[in-house]
C-alpha cells in the first residue's frame, strides 16, 4: 500500500472540486471588533474587517468577560486540573450550571468542553439508556448531532426539514411502546430560518416522544434574557432537553445541556465525553460566567446585532445581490458553485480587507454553497455599504447570476 499516494488523491480531489479548506491567519484587535489583523499573503498585518464570526454579539470582546478572565487566572491559575471527577470541579463551573439552568428555566445544567462534545456525548448516551430508543432527526442537524445518533447505534428516522407532515408520519409508524427522541435544531445557521418548537412539541406529547433542542446559533441573541428561541417562543418548559454553546454569542469556548436533574445525573455519570475529558479551564468558565450574566441583563447587544443583520440583508438585497430569505441574524449570499464561493472570497481578503469564508459541501449541499455573513452590533452602516459596493464590483467582474 503507497499510503502517501493515497492520502495526495485525497487532498487533490478536494482542490479539483473546490472544497479544500485554507484556514486563515488573523489576529483580532481586542476591544475593536470586528476590526483584526490579517498575516497571509503580505509581509507583516494587513487591517481586515471579519464578516463570518461566531461571536455574534462580540462578547469576547466586552470587558467585563475579559476582567473575569482575567481576574480568574490570577486567582486561581491557568488549567482545571483534570476531569471534573478528578480534580477539575471549580466552584467557578458550579456557578456557571447554575446560571444556564436558571436561563432555560430547568432544573440543572452540565458543561461540556464544546457544542459538538454536549450533542455527540448526550445524544449518544441518552438513546443508549433508553432500550430500543429511536430518534428522529431532521434532515439539517448540525454534524455533531448525527454522530451522537450514530454513536448511539439505536434506530434513526431522518424527516425532512421542519416537516411536520412527514414527522408525523414517522413517529405514527414507529412502535408505540418504544422509546421516542426528536432531535432538531432552534436557528437553523446556514439557511437562517427556525423550527416550528412548539409544533413539534405537540407531536411529541401526542406520540410521548421526548425532545432534544439544539439552541447553539440562538442561545444569547433571542429572548428576553437570551435563552433562545425556546425563551422566546415560550417554549422552554416543554422540551427534554437544551443544548447550547459558550463559544458563540457568549463569545468564549465550551457547550452545555439543561434539562430535569435526573437527566443530567444520568449524562454526567454514563456519557464518556463527560467524564474522561479534562474539564473547561476556569478562566474560560468566568469569562463564560461574566457574558451570561450580562446578557440576562441586557438587550442592547441582541438589538444592535438584530438592526445590523436587517440593514446588510436589505442593502443586498437593493443592490440586486442573491441574498437567501432569512428571519434570523444569519445572511446568507448564494453563489452556487464551489470554485466561484472560494474566488469570491480570495478577492474580498486581497483587495477589500473583508474577511468571509465560503461555505461548502459537506456543510451545505452541493449546488448550494455560499457565503455566509454575521454582522454584529459593532458592524457600521459604511462598513456595509463598502462590503455591498465590493461584492456588486466582484459579481459583475466574474459575470456571477444577480437575484431574480
Amino acid at each position: 500500500m503507497d499510503y502517501h499516494r493515497v492520502f495526495t488523491q485525497a487532498i487533490d480531489r478536494l482542490h479539483a472540486e473546490g472544497r479544500y479548506r485554507v484556514f486563515i491567519d488573523i489576529l483580532r484587535n481586542k476591544g475593536s471588533f470586528p476590526n483584526a489583523r490579517c498575516f497571509a499573503g503580505h509581509n507583516g498585518p494587513k487591517p481586515i474587517t471579519v464578516w463570518c464570526s461566531n461571536d455574534y454579539l462580540a462578547m469576547g470582546q466586552h470587558p467585563k468577560v475579559i476582567a473575569a478572565m482575567e481576574d480568574a487566572l490570577h486567582d486561581v491559575g491557568a488549567g482545571s486540573g483534570g476531569t471534573r471527577n478528578i480534580g477539575g470541579n471549580t466552584h467557578y463551573h458550579v456557578d456557571l450550571e447554575a446560571e444556564l439552568a436558571d436561563l432555560h428555566d430547568k432544573e440543572g445544567a452540565l458543561i461540556f468542553t464544546s457544542g459538538y462534545v454536549s450533542n455527540d456525548a448526550t445524544l449518544s448516551t441518552l438513546a443508549k439508556i433508553l432500550p430500543g430508543c429511536v430518534v428522529f432527526s431532521d434532515e439539517l442537524n448540525h454534524a455533531s448531532m448525527i454522530a451522537g445518533i450514530r454513536n448511539s447505534g439505536c434506530e434513526k428516522q431522518v424527516f425532512r426539514h421542519n416537516d411536520l407532515e412527514h414527522l408525523e408520519e414517522l413517529l405514527a409508524a414507529a412502535d408505540p411502546d418504544v422509546p421516542k427522541l426528536i432531535a432538531f435544531e432552534s436557528v437553523y445557521s446556514m439557511d437562517g430560518d427556525v423550527a416550528p418548537i412548539h409544533a413539534i412539541c405537540d407531536l411529541a406529547d401526542k406520540y410521548n416522544a421526548l425532545t432534544y433542542l439544539d439552541e447553539v446559533h440562538a442561545v444569547g441573541m433571542y429572548g428576553a434574557r437570551g435563552g433562545g428561541i425556546s425563551e422566546r417562543d415560550d417554549a422552554a418548559h416543554r422540551l427534554t432537553i437544551i443544548e447550547g454553546t459558550l463559544g458563540k454569542a457568549f463569545g468564549v469556548m465550551g457547550g452545555y445541556i439543561a434539562a430535569d436533574q435526573m437527566i443530567i445525573d444520568v449524562i454526567r455519570s454514563y456519557a464518556p465525553g463527560f467524564i474522561f475529558t479534562t474539564s473547561l479551564s476556569p478562566v474560560l468558565v468566568a469569562g463564560v460566567l461574566a457574558a451570561v450574566r450580562h446578557l440576562k441583563q441586557s438587550s442592547e447587544e441582541r438589538d444592535g446585532q438584530q438592526a445590523a443583520a436587517q440593514c446588510l440583508k436589505d442593502m443586498f438585497a437593493d443592490a440586486g445581490l442573491p441574498v437567501m430569505p432569512s428571519t434570523t441574524h444569519i445572511v446568507p449570499l448564494m453563489v452556487g458553485d464551489p470554485i466561484r464561493a472560494k474566488k469570491i472570497s480570495d478577492i474580498l481578503l486581497a483587495e477589500y480587507g473583508v474577511y468571509v469564508q465560503p461555505i461548502n459541501y459537506p456543510t451545505v449541499p452541493r449546488g448550494l454553497e455560499r457565503l455566509r455573513f454575521t454582522p454584529g452590533p459593532s458592524h457600521t452602516e459604511e462598513m456595509m455599504r463598502e462590503l455591498t459596493g465590493a461584492l456588486v464590483e466582484i459579481w459583475g467582474r466574474l459575470e456571477l447570476r444577480k437575484a431574480a
